[in-house]
C-alpha cells in the first residue's frame, strides 16, 4: 500500500468498503442514534430502585451510553473478579459478551444471578473453538502419544466449555496480561502447549516474550483433516496454536503501521497482543487493554499515539486525553459488533425487568463444567 502525506482517511460504517479488510468483519449500516434522555432517566431510576441488589459491570469496549451506568469498568477477568467480590449483590448485570458472563457465573455464588442484557452479544473468537472440535484435536494428540506431554492453555476469551476442558486436562486459563506466566507454568508441566483459541496471543507471547521461534509454532485448523498438519509437525511443535483470532484486532495490518508512521511523524504505535505477529513486531508498545490505558495515562502531553484496539475504547481514551493526539490505527472504523449489541435500550429493559421481579437473560453454567472451569481459573490465580 502506498502511503500518502494526508491525514488517515476513515471509512464510516456502511459508507465505504476496504477490500483489504479481513473477511467476516464487515460492519454494514449505521450505528443506532444516541439514546434519548428518557432512556437515561429510566436507567437511573431502575438502578436506584434496585440499590445494592444490583451490580453493573461494563467492559472497556462498551458504548459510553452504557459505561456511564457501570459500577466498575475493566477487562473481562477483572470484571469477573469484581463480581465475585460482591457476594451481597443479588444481580450481576454484565455489559460485555457471553463468555464474560459465563466467567462471572462460575466465580460468583449460587445465590447470585448473572444477567446479559442481550443474548446475541457473543464473541467471534470464543466461537472459533467448539468443544467437540477441541476434543477431536485432543484425541489426535492422544493417538500420536503426545497428549500426556501437552498442557492445554486457554485464553480468558473462551467459552465455559473450553475452560472446563482445560481444567479437566490439567491446564490453565490466561489473560493477555499474564499469558507469559501461564505459558512458563505450562512448560514446567509438559513439553508442549495446545493454546486456545487465539493464535496471535499464543504466537506473540511464545516468540516475542519467551524466545521460541516461529518454527516452534504450528497452526491447527479444526476444519481440516489432522488440523492441516502432519503427524511429525505435531510431534515437533512446542506451541500448537488453534486457528482462532479476534475479528477486531485481526483487522490491523503491517501496512497500517507503515502508513501511520509516514502520515504522522513521531507517532507511537500502541497495539494489543491479539494483533497479528507482523503488526506487533512493527509496533512500539504492546500490551493488554489495561496496559494500553495505563500507557496513555502516563504519556507525555503533546505526544502522538495510534492505538490498535477496539474503537469504543480508543475514542474514550482520546476524550480523556485532550492534551495528547490519540488516533485509531486502522482506516476502516469498526466497533466490535457483538460488544456493541449491549446498548442503552437493552440495559434499561434488563434493569426494569429486575425491578419488576423478573430475571431476564440469566446466564448459567452447568455444575460439572463450572467445577472444571473453576479449576483452570484457580490455577491461573495461583500463578507466581
Amino acid at each position: 500500500m502506498t502511503a500518502s502525506t494526508s491525514a488517515p482517511v476513515l471509512l464510516l460504517l456502511g459508507r465505504g468498503v476496504d477490500p483489504d479488510s479481513e473477511r467476516g468483519v464487515d460492519c454494514p449500516g449505521d450505528l443506532p442514534a444516541p439514546s434519548d434522555p428518557g432512556l437515561v432517566e429510566r436507567a437511573r431510576a431502575a438502578k436506584a430502585a434496585l440499590g445494592d441488589r444490583v451490580f453493573v459491570l461494563g467492559h472497556h469496549y462498551q458504548r459510553d451510553e452504557v459505561i456511564q451506568f457501570a459500577d466498575v469498568t475493566g477487562d473481562s477477568f477483572k470484571l469477573a473478579r469484581e463480581a465475585a467480590a460482591r457476594p451481597d449483590a443479588e444481580f450481576i448485570v454484565f455489559c460485555g459478551v457471553h463468555f464474560m458472563a459465563e466467567s462471572a457465573d462460575i466465580l460468583t455464588s449460587a445465590a447470585q444471578k448473572v444477567v446479559l442484557p442481550d443474548l446475541a452479544a457473543g464473541c467471534s473468537m470464543a466461537d472459533m473453538a467448539v468443544l467437540e472440535q477441541v476434543e477431536q484435536c485432543w484425541d489426535l494428540l492422544s493417538d500420536l502419544g503426545i497428549a500426556e506431554s501437552t498442557v492445554p492453555v486457554t485464553y480468558m476469551n473462551s467459552s465455559a466449555d473450553i475452560k472446563g476442558f482445560v481444567g479437566r486436562n490439567g491446564g490453565v486459563v490466561c489473560t493477555s496480561s499474564n499469558a507469559k506466566r501461564a505459558l512458563d507454568w505450562a512448560f514446567e508441566q509438559g513439553e508442549k502447549v495446545l493454546f486456545l483459541p487465539d493464535q496471535h496471543l499464543g504466537r506473540n507471547t511464545a516468540v516475542l516474550e519467551m524466545g521460541y521461534s516461529l518454527d516452534d509454532c504450528v497452526l491447527y485448523d479444526p476444519h481440516k483433516p489432522n488440523g492441516g498438519l502432519t503427524d511429525q509437525q505435531l510431534r515437533d511443535a512446542k506451541m500448537i496454536l488453534w486457528r482462532g483470532h479476534c475479528s477486531v484486532h485481526g483487522r490491523f495490518t503491517h501496512e497500517n503501521v507503515l502508513a501511520m508512521r509516514e502520515q504522522v511523524p513521531g507517532v507511537n504505535i500502541l497495539v494489543h497482543p491479539e494483533c497479528r505477529h507482523d503488526v506487533v513486531t512493527a509496533a512500539d508498545y504492546v500490551g493488554s487493554t489495561e496496559y494500553i490505558i495505563k500507557t496513555l495515562d502516563a504519556a507525555e502531553p503533546g505526544s502522538k499515539w495510534a492505538v490498535g484496539t477496539e474503537l469504543n475504547l480508543v475514542r474514550r481514551l482520546a476524550g480523556q486525553h485532550p492534551d495528547k493526539q490519540v488516533m485509531f490505527l486502522e482506516k476502516t472504523v469498526c466497533y466490535c459488533s457483538t460488544m456493541n449489541r449491549i446498548d442503552l435500550p437493552h440495559l434499561v429493559w434488563a434493569l426494569e425487568e429486575l425491578v419488576a421481579g423478573r430475571v431476564p437473560n440469566q446466564i448459567t453454567v452447568d455444575p460439572d463444567t463450572a467445577h472444571h472451569a473453576r479449576v483452570a481459573l484457580d490455577q491461573m490465580l495461583a500463578l507466581p
